[in-house]
């Protein structure tokens, strides 16, 4: 499946999960450009007042010959009321990626800003805005 297609697909099953718990009817707006803008800003609405959330994760890589590797991490997000929400992912294991970092503050109306720390580097780089299109950590998510 390709990349963009896989967005999609997961935005729309998001929309699926999200739906019963809006508890607004939608029907009866005609203009599917309204109805798309209602659902849209419901959804947003809903997204606020989570405060913070933490996970632990696996990233599991596959390559064509169906060989996997993981990539065990840890993940912090902190809501902000003014401005968008900040966010770390650092990575434990294997011993290649440990200590790698990804810091990310987002903005409601202006570019977010991020940062890679590179622990073999000992150094922090500074992600572009207008460099987010590569891969991101061996796999096929993009920054």
């Amino acid at each position: 499946m390709h990349r963009t297609q896989f967005g999609t697909l997961l935005f729309l099953s998001s929309l699926l999960f999200l739906k019963p718990s809006w508890g607004d009817d939608f029907s009866h707006i005609d203009d599917p450009e309204e109805k798309g803008l209602a659902i849209a800003q419901a959804a947003s609405d809903r997204d606020d007042g989570f405060g913070d959330t933490s996970s632990t994760l696996t990233m599991i890589l596959r390559n064509r010959n169906g060989q996997e590797t993981s990539r065990q991490m840890r993940s912090k997000t902190l809501e902000q009321a003014e401005d968008g929400d900040k966010g770390i992912v650092v990575f434990d294991d294997p011993a290649d990626v440990k200590g790698t970092a990804l810091l990310t503050f987002t903005h409601k109306e202006a570019p977010d800003d991020q940062w890679l720390y590179l622990p073999a580097l000992k150094r922090v780089k500074r992600i572009a805005s207008s460099n987010k299109s590569g891969p991101f950590m061996g796999s096929e998510f993009v920054l």
